[in-house]
């Protein structure tokens, strides 16, 4: 069976309503629709086709995305698209570029941090891209230690100038995507020095490139860091290195919504609360977690795509050989991720939800759930970019020798995703972070302070510490309720057991450091426990559809009972469940494999992804694979010629010495 008739048959055998888990996947009719026509306009363009690109230079590479960004800009304007129109036709293009830090951080930076003169100054010529911008925070000696950033910017009260100045070698700004070559301007944190005093970091605006000649102004030094990894890949971003002697900004160009410097050099805080600036990084992590769910989903519909259509052994007597997917090694690996991407779109619907609310809460100056929002963002986001890397790389593995070519996308997908762990927050230090929030939740307990959102079930606490699953046959590993006791129990005494560990610390700050492994699997615990109880959220919905309810079901619990199993050392030692209960839940989980697999294939169809956004030879939705991979190979420089370059310079003489020897 060619690969296109058995993904054909894989298809009759669905038992759900695809179209309607489009909508499900999607979030509403409204993004299913504008999603699919963009992608469509995209993937019709010639000017945006993917081919050959993990096959450029650096030069030609950059060059390219400079391109196809400019028709991309063309296109929005010719069209009339909408912003949200705008946002999913660059999605599309599916090309990190120079606009990805203009649109996702410098805008967002000068609307959350500017006054309101400020955005009306700068938005207009951002959003015409009449001035490209960047956002430069990281620096060469500090990323996740925002405080210890060392690029000042000293008030000089007699020219009402800021002085941004690089003292060191390690405070030359490094990293923001589209310094290196393209950005005119950049929104620069700094520490703020007024009247020989230190203020904290502060965002700056600050020109870098003549508008002119695009030439880096006086006493600014600005390049690319150089080749990352993998081909392809983030090598189409110019990231950037960016240094400052003594360059002069007025006094206008800080950012000063939160924080005012008036004309004399003094501080004044304004009425508006600074908390509003940590809805900016509520709002930033959340949209990384919706990507995660991307990224994962795209690396699954590869795999299991070409899952069925690969096959070896199992033939005896000369038939056919068995479809890869059948084979249950390869479905305890495969459906688990599937599952995870499913679970990650939800928790992303729900943090937009949260994003919103907190939103609300701050213009009407109520603080009181923004530390649990923040810690919940945080801790999604470490999750869940952890999860997708080493994820994208098991549907590699998955996909056999032929995954390794970068002709099937997982190499390019791979290398694009990883950074996703270390910016906006490195995944470890970020869980620090939620284990720290966790332990003054239950510090607080007896104070009668009741947890809030996320952590709420840390108020049965007590309840919690007793509770036993009452789990007899595998069925009843298919009740939410059950679930969600044993993750809920789990959590509740990995915290409480890191609490009374560190309560042995004279100082807590010891005990941190000490703990801060065990501290890091809590903060695991307590995040798995949030995508697992929005997932059964999600099933409390009326979603229509026939059959599609029960394949979200199917996969919820393949999500759960998956991790059950993952990190089932937690369950047992903390006396959640017995061994046999484990036992109980691996046969119910084997069982579900069972189910879902006639409808793998449209599982991964209901993303809807076009070939040209998939990029990849085994991913392709007609399953032709092995003609296209043979196809492909051919295109390859190498083969541009049949004698390589530089076989009469190095191979024919060893080959002529090699005879001449063999005569002796």
């Amino acid at each position: 069976m060619k690969g296109e008739d058995c993904l054909a048959h894989e298809r009759n055998k669905t038992e759900f309503d695809v179209d309607a888990m489009k909508i499900v996947w999607a979030g509403s009719r409204h993004a299913f629709d504008l999603s699919d026509r963009m992608a469509r306009l995209v993937a019709s363009d010639p000017a945006f086709q993917k081919d050959g690109r993990t096959r450029l230079g650096r030069k030609e590479l950059f060059k390219n995305t400079l391109r196809k960004t400019a028709h991309a800009w063309k296109r929005i304007l010719e069209l009339r698209l909408t912003e949200e129109e705008a946002w999913w036709l660059r999605r599309f293009v599916d090309e990190p570029s120079f606009t990805d830090l203009h649109w996702g951080m410098f805008i967002p930076a000068i609307k959350g941090q500017g006054t309101d003169e400020q955005q009306q100054k700068w938005l207009p010529l951002a959003y015409k891209m009449q001035i490209i911008g960047c956002y430069a925070q990281t620096e060469l000696g500090h990323g996740s230690n925002v405080q210890g950033l060392e690029t000042t910017a000293t008030f000089d009260p007699e020219t009402d100038e800021f002085v941004i100045h690089s003292p060191t070698l390690t405070s030359s700004k490094w990293w923001p995507g589209g310094l290196g070559k393209v950005s005119t301007h950049a929104v620069v944190y700094a520490r703020l020095i007024t009247n020989g005093q230190e203020h904290g970091v502060h965002g700056f605006i600050v020109q870098l490139r003549s508008l002119d000649d695009h030439m880096p102004l006086p006493g600014i030094t600005i390049g690319d860091i150089g080749m990352k990894f993998g081909n392809g890949a983030y090598n189409t971003m110019d990231n950037g290195v960016l240094t400052f002697d003594h360059i002069r900004i007025p006094r206008n160009q800080m950012l000063m919504r939160v924080l005012q410097v008036t004309r004399e050099g003094k501080c004044v805080q304004s009425n508006v609360p600074r908390q509003l600036i940590y809805g900016t990084m509520v709002f930033v992590r959340q949209t990384i977690v919706a990507d995660a769910s991307t990224a994962l989903s795209r690396a699954v519909c590869i795999a299991t795509r070409y899952s069925a259509v690969r096959r070896q052994f199992g033939s005896q007597d000369g038939g056919m050989e068995t479809q890869v997917i059948d084979y249950k090694t390869q479905q305890s690996r495969l459906f688990p991720l599937l599952a995870s991407a499913y679970a990650f779109r939800f928790v992303g619907e729900w943090l937009k939800w949260l994003y919103t609310d907190v939103t609300q809460r701050l213009q009407a100056n109520d603080f009181s759930t923004l530390p649990e929002a923040h810690a919940c963002t945080a801790g999604l986001k470490s999750l869940t970019t952890t999860t997708t890397a080493d994820a994208i790389e098991e549907c590699r593995k998955l996909c056999g020798g032929h995954g390794y070519l970068c002709a099937s996308g997982l190499p390019e997908l791979f290398a694009v995703y990883v950074p996703a762990c270390t910016y906006e927050g490195d995944n470890v230090v970020l869980l620090l972070q939620v284990a720290r929030f966790l332990m003054k939740t239950v510090s607080q307990l007896g104070s009668g302070k009741k947890p809030v959102g996320t952590t709420a079930y840390l108020g049965r606490v007590q309840d919690l510490l007793q509770c036993c699953c009452d789990v007899q046959t595998a069925e009843d590993w298919l009740k939410p309720s059950v679930v969600l006791e044993a993750f809920e129990a789990r959590s509740a005494r990995m915290c409480v057991a890191r609490a009374q560990n560190l309560s042995k610390f004279e100082n807590p700050e010891d005990g941190f450091a000490e703990l801060s492994a065990d501290l890091v699997e809590a903060a695991v615990a307590h995040c798995q426990l949030i995508v697992v109880s929005k997932f059964i959220d999600k099933l409390q919905q009326d979603i229509p559809g026939k059959g599609v309810n029960q394949q979200l079901q199917n996969l919820c619990y393949i999500y759960a009972l998956n991790l059950l199993h993952k990190y089932l050392g937690d369950f047992l030692s903390t006396g959640c469940i017995t061994a046999k209960q484990a036992s109980l839940a691996n046969d119910q989980l084997r069982s579900l494999y069972s189910q879902i697999r006639p409808n793998a294939i449209a599982l991964v169809d209901a993303f809807n992804y076009t070939d040209h956004y998939l990029g990849s030879v085994l991913g392709r939705y007609d399953g032709n694979v092995y003609p296209k991979l043979y196809e492909e190979a051919w295109k390859d420089p190498l083969n541009d010629s049949v004698v390589p370059d530089g076989y009469h310079e190095y191979v024919h003489p060893m080959l002529k010495q090699q005879l001449r020897n063999s005569r002796l």
